[in-house]
Order: C-alpha cells, then structure tokens, then sequence
C-alpha cells in the first residue's frame, strides 16, 4: 500500500489510542478504496414504508402508551457533544471583523447581504432572547449598556461578550448548556428542557426518569454542575427521580486523518492526528444503556412548555407503536419455537411489515426466519418535506434484499441521475426521533454491532492548521448504525421538529414564549 501504510510506530500509536488491529486495517481499506454509494430503489411514501397514523388512533396509541410499557424501564437518550460554533457563524464573522460593526452599518448593509439581515435580526431582538439578562451583565462588565443599544455603537464588544471565553463562551459552549427558552422564573436551557420532557413520557411505573447524554470531556464538569444544580427542582416539580448520566464518545471509534493523497496526516511533531468518528460511533454509547426502550432525540430539539403537546402526544405514539410491534415479534418467535403449523408465514408476512423482503423466504428454513426476527427494534419518526428533498426514508438494496432504511445525502451518488431522480421524489425526511427496543425476547441486551452497516461510512474533508486532510466517520447513528435493525417510518407532523440550528432560530415563534407569537 506504499505510502499509504503505517509504520510500526503509527501502528503501535493507533493502538495505544484504542484501535484494534483489525479497525486499523479496516479504516486503510477504505481511505484505499471508499465503499460504494448507497443503491436506492425508491423513497419510502405513505402507504409504502411509511405508516400513517391518523388523530384518533394516535389518541388511542398514546393513552396505551403506559399500559402496554408496563414494568418496563425506559431511558432517554440524547446526543449532546457538538459545540454550537455553527450555530453563532455569522455572529463570530462580525466579532472578528477588522473594522466597527454597528446597527446603522448593518441596515445599509441588510438589503444586499443575508448574514448583516442575520445580526441585524439577533441586535434588534435581544431582549428576547433567553440569555438576554446573561449578557447583559457581561456586556455591562465591559462598559457596554446592551439594554439601551445606540445604532452608531460598535457592536464587537457586545459579540465578544456573547461568544467570547471572557463573556459567556457561547461559540465555544455545547447546545445543550446554552439558555433557549425564556420563563417568569427565568431562563430554561436545552439540557433542561429534555428534563422536562422526560418527566411526561420517559418515567417508568416506579417514577423514575432515566436520561443519558453524551456530551465532550472539557465539558463534562459543567453538564454535572447544572444537573446538581436543577435535578431536585424539577424532580419536586414533577413528582419523579432523576437517574440522570452522562458518556463521552470513546476513544476507540477515532479515525486517523489521511493526506488528500492518502498518506498518514502528520502533526508537527510526527504523530497521527486522530478525529472522532462521527455521531455513528455513539452506537458504543447506546449500547451501554440499560434499558427496555429508548427514546433518541437531538438536543437541540426542544421547545417551551406550552408548545409541548405535540412532542408529548407522538412521542407516547412512537413508545406504544414500538412495544406493540414489539409483542408482536416475540409472540411469532415463540411460534417458531415451538414449531406451530403455519408460524413460518406469519413471521414472514410480519417481516414484511418491518420492511424486510422476505418473498422468497416463505420456504426458507426456520433459523433463517428467525435470525430477521430476532434482531433490535425500532420505531422511527417522519416528517413531511417542506422544502428541498433530500436525507431521509428509502427503500435500498441492502443484503441482497430490499430494506427500509434512513440515508442521507452524502450516501447517494448524485452523479447518477437515476439516483438523483429517486432522491427528488422523496416525501419525507428524518428529524431524529427515535424509539429503541434494545433488548431481546428473554430480555437480554443485543450486541449492537451486529448490526452495523460497516461500508456505509463517510469520508470528510476537514483542515488542520491550515492544511485539508480527509477523515473516516463511521456509520451514522440511525442510519449505518442502525442498518440491520427491525424497522418502522411513522409519519410525525412537523410541529415536533423545531431544531436550533442558529440562534435566530430561538426567534421563532415555536421558541418564544406565548406573549412573543
């Protein structure tokens, strides 16, 4: 492989970092040889790979939800590492802008460019922004009145005391410990509000709510010491008890940076630059929890309480389509063990149900039937497409058959126009709302790596102190990572999607408080 190779010392570095041989071969293959592209057959619509569930059966699904989780333990899991640098882009932009930003320089500015729109928007909105009282002492500690704002005033003052690591740090603070929603008394941040919802449809029978974030090392202080901080309130204000923790991504799912030319990235003083994985490599993380069901959420998918209902109402309608499908197959894997006359096509036809195809397993043997039966489960939230297609529920050749699965862009191949005719037509797209049966019919834990789609990995191109490199992320979550689970697309309707993914989001009316709509 020429350059391409690892040296002795590179290899014994990898390892030391957590990879194991076999990882590291696996990741030469692929900067050698990128694995194919997705092959879709066609996008998953209504009727065909997506289930809609109209308003009376989701009344009745929800009111089920508590009967059919029974004893059961329940666990909300929430990716929480990321920084929200992406979501202060155009604010970083002007905070290190060579010459003064004002609000007069941004109104002559607004008409031909959209990111002076975008400041223009957050200065003359501030005080309705949750962290507004926050930064305004910061902004006051460095002689800037942010409460009575003059347009000829420059503004990088009032952005360094926002984004800056003297001010609040937001640029380089995690959503999750960001304040998003204003309340009379007081601020709510995203951690919070996963608290908050939690309480409504993650308690299990004995009261108690179970949350997992992920979240960064540098960070994990601060998560710990607003969890102390808020965990007794809300406990006493919705009469549950918290079992609340938190992991970082491991190390072992690191990828080590390649050249555009495919050598190893170098650092200055000879050793391998490692990169996480990507978010697929929190299936490790998953995998930890012990519980019986799953909820997956992103988080900066939250709203204020009294926009809640809608969350409420469909996630309960996830839970119980999850548990009652659930039945279901341990009920036909019961059959099967005990050799009932018939047991084979049924469990055929409630794979087919499950979008698996099956058509010609009708004669196979009962291990083979089994074996798709007896995999983790899940029940996945979608949402219609109101904009651009693109990511989303499909059907594709995956093992030989037709699957339903979740892709995203970067898996299609957009050179072919036959692929990029099925992505067009697609109806719906994923926000990232889960619910997970991890565990088996004897209520043992799957080894979710079984389940992964290993070729449905990512190459990035990134830099590093100027220079690009490439990087291997690994199987998205809830796409390569969940690859090989039983699966179901149920419609959700947009209103349960309201993710911040820049802070002019926290503007909209389904983040401010009713006095704002």
């Amino acid at each position: 492989m020429g350059q391409r190779e690892l040296t002795p010392a590179q290899e014994a570095s990898a390892r030391a970092h957590g990879l194991s041989p076999a990882d590291i071969a696996r990741q030469l293959r692929f900067y050698e040889k990128p694995p194919p592209f997705s092959h879709l057959i066609r996008p998953c619509v209504a009727g065909d790979g997506i289930r809609i569930v109209d308003a009376t059966a989701a009344a009745r699904l929800a009111a089920r939800y508590v009967e059919v989780l029974g004893a059961r333990s329940v666990s909300c899991f929430v990716p929480a590492s990321g920084a929200a640098s992406r979501m202060f882009k155009v604010p970083l932009a002007y905070m290190n802008a060579p010459a003064a930003v004002t609000v007069d320089s941004l109104r002559r500015d607004a008409a031909r460019s959209g990111d002076a729109r975008e400041l223009l928007e957050i200065v003359e909105s501030l005080p309705r922004f949750a962290f507004f009282e926050d930064l305004a002492r910061a902004a006051a500690a460095v002689d800037f009145d942010a409460r009575n704002l003059r347009a000829d005033a420059d503004l990088r003052p009032l952005l360094r005391a926002l984004l800056g690591p003297s001010g609040l740090d937001y640029a380089s603070l995690p959503k999750g410990l960001l304040a998003f929603h204003r309340y009379a008394d007081g601020a709510r941040t995203a951690f919070e509000e996963h608290l908050v919802e939690a309480a409504q449809y993650g308690r299990d029978a004995k009261g108690v709510c179970r949350l997992h974030f992920t979240v960064s090392d540098e960070h994990m202080s601060r998560f710990r010491a607003l969890a102390d901080r808020v965990l007794p309130v809300y406990s006493a204000r919705f009469s549950v008890r918290y079992d609340v923790d938190f992991s970082t991504q491991h190390s072992s799912t690191d990828s080590f940076a390649v050249t555009l030319e495919g050598g190893p990235f170098l650092l200055a003083d000879g050793s391998l630059l490692f990169r996480p994985g990507g978010h697929g490599a929190l299936i490790e993380n998953l995998a930890g929890i012990h519980a019986d069901v799953v909820f997956v959420k992103n988080i900066d998918n939250v709203v204020p309480d009294h926009a809640k209902a809608d969350t409420y109402l469909w996630r309960r309608v996830l839970g119980a389509v999850l548990l009652e499908t659930q039945a279901k197959i341990f009920s036909a894997l019961a059959a099967l063990d005990r050799g009932e006359t018939g047991a084979i096509e049924v469990a055929v036809r409630l794979l087919a149900e499950l979008g698996v195809d099956v058509a010609h397993c009708v004669d196979a043997r009962r291990e083979t039937v089994i074996g798709l039966l007896d995999r983790p489960l899940r029940v996945c939230g979608m949402v219609r497409n109101t904009g651009d297609p693109g990511g989303g529920p499909f059907w594709v050749e995956l093992d030989g058959r037709q699957s339903a699965q979740i892709v995203e862009t970067s898996q299609v191949d957009t050179k072919d126009p036959a692929q990029c005719e099925i992505l067009s037509h697609s109806t719906h797209f994923n926000p990232v709302d889960l619910a997970c049966a991890p565990r088996d019919r004897r209520g043992r834990p799957f080894d979710l790596r079984r389940f992964i789609d290993e070729e449905a990995v990512f190459i990035v191109e990134k830099s590093k102190d100027g220079r690009p490199l490439k990087s291997l992320e690994r199987p998205g979550l809830w796409n390569g990572g969940m690859a090989r689970w039983n699966t179901l697309f149920v419609e959700v309707p947009l209103s349960t999607f309201n993710p911040v993914k820049t802070v002019n989001a926290l503007l909209s009316p389904a983040h401010q408080p009713p006095d704002y709509e």
